[in-house]
């Protein structure tokens, strides 16, 4: 890496902590799902957040949007929303001096840097599509024309895990778009008690801006010419590879638990992630221990388990925390 980009890692690794200070003023606790979803919007990724109602989702997207200064926009998804809902529409307006009719397109939500689409999962398939082009290539297209999104463009969406009725489950093109699934998990007694605490006292705190949009996009470029050995990109490919129960690397716990493991774009976002991981961390090259950090978030809404891990109570995190033991003792 060039010197510049050497102190650009080291200014990023101080803005990290400011932001952590920042939202830590609004959210209390959750610095590790903070962390992943800075590693994911380095990495031009989206994020799945599933966690139960109550758990500050949506202040928390919020507030990291206003630290990091960027637009916000929210979808609360239910079973009559529209795609253009989402994207927006054109609407017919008459000039009142030349009496000429013309089409007007009134953005949508998605218009924005940080989009949090919440209970992604209570809307059908077709409104759900709407987010795929958006999600993959940053623009929309109404009416046959292609409108590019700003950058950054970051989708954060949430489930409920606990009310499945009336849901339609994402599906696998879907759930392939997201960089990572994050769960979010209830507050240690401590951090509730002082959550129970500030959020009943008259006083708000002020949020203060860390980094903008240019310097995102510009840290985004960064991190794509951070070096990665040759030997990590294949422990990473070894590892999405594994969890194919198709594939002869595969071990025969996978075989007999998955449906259908990952695919290669799991690769591209463990390398990705992982970079973004050492430039938030202030180093300049990725470790073997970037790459397991990121690969469960990543493997997690990939794997397809079967009746088999079903009956036995095995989940997806079950299996890749056993694959990541297996394939880092080999």
């Amino acid at each position: 890496m060039s010197t510049t980009d050497v102190e650009a890692v080291a200014q990023l690794n101080e803005a990290r902590d400011r932001i952590y200070d920042e939202v830590g003023k609004v959210i209390v606790g959750q610095r590790e799902v903070i962390g992943q979803m800075l590693t994911a919007l380095l990495a031009g990724g989206h994020c799945l957040l599933v966690g139960v109602p109550g758990l500050a989702k949506t202040t928390l997207v919020q507030v990291l949007a206003k630290t990091l200064d960027l637009s916000f926009g929210r979808i609360q998804f239910t079973p009559d929303l529209m795609p253009s809902d989402i994207t927006g529409t054109e609407v017919l307006e008459e000039d009142g001096e030349s009496g000429r009719k013309t089409f007007r397109f009134i953005r949508g939500p998605i218009f924005a840097h940080v989009l949090l689409a919440d209970e992604i999962n209570r809307t059908p398939p077709k409104t759900q599509a709407a987010l795929l082009q958006a999600m993959q290539e940053h623009a929309v297209t109404v009416g046959g024309d292609t409108m590019a999104l700003g950058a950054p463009f970051f989708v954060l969406a949430t489930q409920n895990p606990i009310e499945q009725e009336g849901t339609y489950p994402l599906p696998e093109a879907q759930l392939d778009r997201f960089l990572f699934e994050l769960l979010i998990d209830y507050p240690r007694a401590e951090e509730e008690e002082e959550i129970a605490r500030a959020t009943t006292s008259g006083s708000r705190a002020e949020v203060q801006s860390v980094l903008g949009a240019e310097e995102l996009v510009a840290a985004q470029q960064l991190v794509r010419r951070v070096p990665v050995a040759d030997h990590l990109i294949k422990y990473a490919v070894k590892i999405v590879r594994a969890s194919r129960p198709g594939d002869t690397a595969s071990p025969e716990y996978v075989r007999e638990m998955v449906s259908w493991g990952a695919g290669p774009r799991a690769s591209q976002y463990i390398v990705l992630a992982s970079k973004a991981r050492a430039v938030l961390d202030g180093r300049h090259s990725v470790s073997a221990e970037d790459i397991r950090a990121v690969a469960p978030a990543v493997l997690r809404h990939r794997l397809v388990v079967n009746y088999q891990a079903e009956a036995q109570n095995v989940n997806a995190s079950a299996l890749i925390e056993r694959l990541l033991q297996d394939c880092a003792s080999e």
